[in-house]
């Protein structure tokens, strides 16, 4: 049976940075840009390319924040699950 082309998506909890900090929001970056799957994140009224490093600078990411991770694509579950560990894990 074929699989139905329908996006994921997840939220998750920040527990892994600050404000904006360049070198985290370019490492979540190169994770998205990972996978051929369009991804992006969701936070109140904003939704950004994860694969997009101004966007993604635009975004404020806070610990304790809750972020929706939304993927569309052919690897939609593995950029998902990625992105989740990253955000989730503690790189202080």
């Amino acid at each position: 049976m074929p699989k139905e082309d329908v996006m994921i998506e997840k939220t998750v909890v920040v527990s892994m940075m600050g404000e904006a900090e360049e070198r985290p929001v370019a490492v979540l970056v190169q994770v998205a840009s990972q996978y051929e799957s369009r991804v992006h994140l969701v936070t109140g009224d904003k939704k950004i390319n994860a694969k997009s490093i101004m966007g993604m600078m635009s975004m404020n990411f806070a610990n304790g924040s809750e972020i929706t991770i939304v993927a569309d694509g052919s690897d939609e579950k593995e950029a998902v699950d990625a992105i989740e560990a990253y955000l989730g894990k503690d790189n202080q």
